[in-house]
């Protein structure tokens, strides 16, 4: 029982690494001092310690690098965030306060600075544009699925995912410049439809005619790519993207976006280019009016139909690969590639549009705010006649490789404008038009004006002139001889024989004896606006003037003796508007000579082409009268002549007066007229010419011998008969 009380001494683990030798007993092991122990113990920690940090990095160095590490990246973490907050801060104070600017989004859709003008030809089909053209408005609701899926894979096919600004876009877009060459910021920008949006809208700011030096110089500004602009501009599109919803941003930009030809918005230029509404377009359509926005002038189908094409295919390409379309579909499109309607196609036109343009009321057309329609003088089929006519000749009579140039202006009798030809390069806008402001010596096309002259003053066209060397003192000048152009003198003839052989000794003569000033008059009178010369080199066509000037007095003869003014508005409407406001029916004005005169003028200048230097231009079954023209040195030659129904006029030269090399009027204008004329008159029935044969006279004088003729009275009679009735004088 003692023996069990007995306290059991404490049990101790034997050592881990016993020593060698005995063991020691338990009493001994008890019997060690406590505070032995404890600092065996310590001293053991402290050696533990020692051996950690000596394996950890080699001593105090690694430790104070990491801190100073934890230090840096606590720093710029600390920064970022503080930074990244307060960039967020003002981003949405910018967001916030372009956002309260909004206005709604109907007001978006039609941003135009100026209107339209729809020109229509005589039976009131269109054949050009002028102007910002704006079909109306389409929705992302109404428009073509097709187009609305081509503009997204084109464009941004990510816009129903982003929020305005895509850095995925922009990352993507930076990428391919460095690849390619360039500059981060430069060539693809990475803009998200929301973003063109806002470029389109210019950020908000309205153009102000008095605040810019024009509009171009407006949308240059609109269209800069600084990266301050940049930034704006996604601040602008956030703001969009918080104020109106996708398919709002969607509208407006498929409402503003420009597509070439002046067409704004894809409703205009699927009307211009395809006669439909945007709705309408099928998927090949779609694809190459999508096509248009990279470059719109570039792509545009009506100055390259076939790269157009080409673009349109890469868009089809998009659409299936983001899957719009399916295989089968995108097969269908490519080989069925969209095509242009009439009136785009024909391009007709080009230099009578800015004619019309041009010469028509300042405020409804170049620069009207209004939409405009106008109706017009011009027949398509005679406009096709005259560019067919001259690429044949180029073609087939002209050498390879010539720069000559040539025009052509067809019109009626009372001025009506129905083709016009201002270059070789017919389909064109805006291009230099040689038919209206190319001033150029007309030579003898200027004679019958010499001879309009003298038979209003009562000569008959077989009163005769003698044809011989003859010399005129010009002051300041001294003795001026002309010559005729083939070196020859002919001796007596009449003025209808001179005439049909161009014969200059003759027409100075006549013109003398009639008075300068008096053919001056009847000339300008007839419409040949332009300064005339004022010594005898006048008779010779020393003047210059424009050929539908000259064209234009031409139809004076025609028409009995009237004058003409070239007209190609017949009249002006605002869109929507029934009562026109501008009507014109005629250009036919005072009457300059006398009915008679006009018509044996007529008859002299038929014998021109029956039997003089015009033959070239003769018509099978048609009475044609007309007359050459060839200037010095051969630096421009006309053909100008008529049949009942129409007036056509023709020049060929080079544009910086390089002579011509074996041409003359009766060559190559001729022959351009003739084939001109020949398409115009196809299907038509002949009609004979308005002309009057000149009795026989009874006596023959000198036209330089003042002299009486059977039932008239002398020359200062003839005179005084053109003072009172032509110029109204006593």
């Amino acid at each position: 029982m003692t023996e069990s009380k007995r306290r059991k001494a404490t049990l101790v683990a034997d050592k881990r690494y016993p020593s060698k030798g005995r063991k020691p007993t338990a009493t001994k092991r008890a019997a060690k001092p406590a505070g032995k122990k404890a600092t065996a113990r310590k001293t053991t920690t402290l050696k533990t310690a020692r051996k950690k940090t000596s394996k950890g990095s080699g001593g105090n160095g690694g430790g104070i690098f990491r801190r100073l590490f934890r230090w840096i990246w606590r720093l710029i973490w600390g920064l970022t965030w503080r930074v990244g907050a307060i960039a967020a801060l003002l981003i949405a104070l910018a967001v916030g306060i372009v956002y309260s600017s909004l206005p709604d989004v109907d007001a978006l859709l039609d941003g135009r600075a100026r209107g339209s003008v729809t020109l229509l030809d005589r039976d009131g089909k269109v054949f050009a544009w002028r102007g910002d053209q704006f079909g109306g408005v389409i929705t992302a609701d109404t428009v073509s699925p097709h187009l609305k899926n081509a503009v997204i894979a084109t464009e941004d096919k990510r816009f129903y995912r982003h929020f305005g600004v895509s850095p995925r876009g922009v990352a993507s877009a930076v990428r391919i410049n460095l690849s390619e060459g360039r500059g981060p910021l430069s060539g693809h920008g990475g803009s998200t439809i929301t973003q063109q949006t806002a470029k389109l809208l210019c950020l908000g700011v309205p153009y102000e005619p008095d605040q810019w030096e024009s509009e171009a110089a407006y949308e240059a500004d609109c269209r800069q790519g600084s990266l301050w602009r940049k930034a704006k501009e996604a601040i602008y599109a956030m703001a969009m993207e918080v104020k109106y919803s996708k398919d709002e941003v969607l509208t407006v930009y498929l409402n503003r976006a420009f597509l070439g030809a002046g067409a704004r918005g894809f409703e205009a230029a699927s009307q211009r280019y395809f006669g439909k509404s945007a709705a309408e377009v099928n998927p090949s359509e779609a694809a190459m009016l999508a096509g248009l926005l990279v470059a719109p002038t570039r792509y545009a189908p009506t100055n390259n139909l076939q790269r157009s094409q080409d673009r349109a295919r890469l868009v089809i390409g998009l659409m299936e690969d983001q899957g719009y379309l399916t295989a089968s579909q995108a097969s269908t499109a490519r080989s069925n590639p969209a095509q242009l309607s009439e009136a785009a196609a024909a391009r007709a036109g080009g230099y009578f549009a800015d004619w019309v343009m041009a010469s028509g009321p300042e405020f409804f057309t170049r620069n009207t705010t209004e939409d405009v329609v106008i109706r017009t003088t011009l027949d398509q089929r005679l406009q096709k006649s005259a560019e067919e006519a001259l690429q044949f000749i180029f073609q087939e009579k002209v050498r390879e490789g010539s720069k000559a140039q040539a025009a052509i202006v067809v019109m009626s009798a009372d001025g009506a404008v129905r083709a016009m030809v201002g270059g070789r390069k017919t389909r064109v806008s805006g291009a230099f038009n040689r038919a209206t402001q190319a001033l150029r010596q007309t030579g003898s096309s200027f004679k019958p004006f010499v001879y309009a002259t003298a038979l209003e003053l009562g000569y008959s066209p077989l009163d005769t002139v003698v044809d011989e060397p003859t010399c005129w003192n010009i002051p300041g000048s001294g003795q001026w001889c002309p010559k005729n152009y083939t070196n020859k003198y002919y001796g007596r003839v009449t003025l209808a024989d001179a005439l049909k052989n161009s014969l200059n000794i003759p027409a100075v003569k006549v013109a003398d004896i009639s008075g300068l000033d008096n053919v001056r008059t009847v000339a300008s009178q007839f419409g040949i606006a332009s300064d005339l010369a004022e010594g005898p080199a006048l008779a010779l066509g020393a003047s210059e003037s424009t050929l539908i000037e000259m064209t234009g007095a031409y139809a004076g003869i025609l028409n009995g003796g009237s004058s003409v003014e070239p007209y190609g508005l017949t009249e002006l409407k605002l869109l929507g508007d029934e009562t026109p406001v501008m009507v014109t029916t005629t250009g036919i004005g005072e009457r300059v000579i006398r009915d008679d005169a006009a018509k044996q003028l007529t008859w002299m200048m038929e014998r021109v082409v029956s039997q003089g230097t015009g033959q070239r231009a003769k018509l099978p079954g048609w009475q044609v009268a007309g007359k050459t023209g060839t200037t010095q040195a051969a630096r421009d030659a006309w053909f100008i002549g008529f049949t009942a129904d129409y007036v056509a006029g023709v020049w060929m030269g080079y544009d910086d007066n390089t002579p011509l090399s074996g041409v003359t009027g009766g060559g190559l204008p001729a022959e351009i007229w003739r084939e001109t004329m020949l398409r115009v008159t196809e299907g038509m029935t002949p009609t004979p010419l308005p002309m009057l044969a000149p009795e026989p006279p009874v006596q023959v004088a000198q036209p330089t011998q003042q002299r009486r003729r059977q039932g008239g009275g002398g020359f200062a009679k003839a005179v005084d008969n053109l003072l009172k009735d032509i110029f109204g004088k006593n």
